[in-house]
């Protein structure tokens, strides 16, 4: 069967998000644009300082309506709910959406890494996985979305006119598997379009 064809029969499960540098304002437009019964899980990588407990999931929280929590080892990836990596950890998902957390080793000087989340997606979840590339310096999410792509899944990154910081939107589209680029406030619309067709 056709990849096209395929896409049409397999819905989505999943939608990964990474971003960095200026990731709080995009990431508040992004959820904030998703309703509380969106029948999704969203799995978040945001650079955090690793140094410091954070505060970024009661922050977003309360800027959703959205369930907004820090990941935790071996809890299921519940729909509705936005899972972000904690500092200094890897966050994976694995079969049947059970999420892990790592202290493997840095990707590009990063933990987590986005590369290393898309990665899991697209091998757990292949054609049904959703993965988007917001504001942020560096290139991490750049192999990420490539894996992600190869498997069938969608690419999504934001314009990097529209980014308060071009590197990661950049490298991703540099990889050439990126299926919309698009401004930060079309994107949560874009994403709905997919998950409801």
């Amino acid at each position: 069967m056709p990849q096209s064809d395929q896409r049409t029969t397999e819905s989505f499960e999943v939608v990964a998000v990474a971003t960095s540098a200026g990731g709080i304002h995009a990431l508040t437009e992004l959820l904030g644009g998703l309703d509380a019964d969106f029948p999704l899980p969203v799995l978040v990588v945001q650079h955090l300082d690793p140094r410091h407990r954070t505060v970024l999931a009661g922050i977003l929280d309360r800027r959703t309506t959205l369930d907004v929590k820090l990941a935790e080892q071996d809890e299921t990836a519940r729909p509705g709910t936005v899972y972000i990596a904690p500092p200094d950890r890897h966050l994976l998902v694995g079969a049947d959406g059970t999420l892990s957390l790592s202290q493997s080793e840095l990707v590009h000087f990063l933990r987590p890494s986005a590369d290393l989340l898309f990665e899991s997606v697209a091998g757990t979840y292949g054609a049904r996985a959703v993965a988007v590339v917001l504001t942020g310096t560096g290139n991490d999410g750049a192999m990420g979305v490539d894996a992600v792509k190869s498997r069938g899944g969608t690419v999504i990154a934001q314009d990097p006119q529209t980014a308060e910081f071009r590197g990661m939107p950049e490298a991703a589209m540099g990889t050439g598997a990126v299926d919309f680029v698009l401004p930060l406030e079309e994107i949560p619309a874009v994403i709905r379009g997919l998950v409801d067709r």
